[in-house]
């Protein structure tokens, strides 16, 4: 954990704002259905939701997108979207966050995924998938990596943010970060299992415990087997350093030729983690292009996890509100 000054705090924040980070991967919709339920289906024992309210947000590599936004940096968002209504949502609700859709490409192959969540009397009844898992390859990952070219030049850092949909397809992953190694722009990554030892020489690695360990195929549950584990993706990669999510139990950074930090969770009351994973990686590349150090930046993501965990229902973290909460605990420390 780091004890931040209020000097250095502020300077990171400045350091930040304004700067374009480029977020790619899979693109999502999340769509709620809410309504009451006075009575079950006479067709099936299931409950019959009256809908009275529904709303769109963005999902998956988007939300990450809009939390950078809410942090003050400039995202560009790339990756794919169907020839459909889901698309249209999924580009009119970045448009509406102020965020370019330079980096949208549509596919009239596949559709937008889109994640329908049916709530009834504040329950959560059903969740509905549209969508299409296949990876990119030939045409269709040659029209992402054109787009990645053309943007690179202008961006600090880049995210890549990966839900095993098919856009960061083995091909795509080896060319994004060699041409950001090259170019020395550091490279984020959180990981899904399908491509997860795809992701070599990059700046940050950032896993959750479940996706080590399927990975490595061992347990990692102390503080211990978590080191051994961050060591040995640290050396099978390449990467700079190993950020490992560990739920309610924090997170843990390794990195090179120091000891592990294991940074305890802030959470006081979880009410929903949904989404949380997506802030960890949003405020690590805010804070790094923005001048912190890997610790640094690591326990500004775990105090923005914390917040966003006592809320109900993905919410970004906002520039503001992140800063009181840290400069505060910076005070409750003195």
């Amino acid at each position: 954990m780091v004890n931040f000054s209020f000097e250095r705090l502020n300077n990171i924040f400045k350091g930040f704002a304004g700067k374009k980070v480029l977020v790619i991967g899979d693109l999502m919709v999340d769509e709620y259905l809410r309504g009451a339920v006075h009575r079950l289906s006479p067709e099936a024992p299931v409950p019959v939701v009256e809908i009275d309210h529904e709303s769109y947000h963005l999902g998956g590599a988007a939300n990450v997108s809009i939390n950078l936004k809410t942090l003050g940096c400039e995202p560009v968002t790339l990756g794919l979207v169907g020839n459909d209504r889901a698309g249209d949502i999924l580009v009119q609700l970045l448009e509406e966050a102020g965020m370019t859709t330079e980096g949208i490409l549509v596919s009239d192959d596949r559709p937008t995924t889109l994640k329908t969540r049916i709530i009834g009397d504040n329950q959560h009844i059903a969740r509905v998938d549209r969508e299409k898992i296949e990876y990119v390859n030939g045409p269709l990952a040659e029209r992402i990596i054109e787009r990645f070219e053309a943007v690179l030049d202008s961006i600090e850092a880049i995210v890549l943010e990966d839900y095993n949909k098919g856009v960061l397809s083995t091909q795509v992953i080896q060319h994004l970060t060699q041409k950001a190694q090259q170019l020395h722009k550091p490279v984020l990554v959180d990981p899904k299992f399908v491509n997860f030892l795809e992701y070599r020489n990059v700046t940050v690695f950032k896993p959750n415990i479940k996706e080590t360990v399927h990975a490595l195929g061992r347990p990692v549950d102390s503080d211990t087997e978590v080191e051994l584990a961050g060591k040995e993706l640290l050396e099978r990669l390449n990467a700079k350093c190993v950020l490992i999510t560990r739920g309610g139990r924090g997170m843990s950074l390794i990195e090179r030729d120091r000891s592990a930090n294991h940074i305890p969770t802030r959470t006081r009351k979880v009410a929903d983690v949904s989404g949380a994973g997506d802030t960890v990686i949003s405020t690590l590349a805010a804070a790094l292009v923005g001048g912190a150090t890997f610790r640094e930046a690591a326990t500004m993501a775990n105090y923005a996890a914390g917040m966003v965990c006592e809320e109900v229902g993905i919410v970004p973290i906002y520039r503001e509100h992140l800063f009181e909460k840290l400069k505060s605990e910076r005070l409750a420390d003195e």
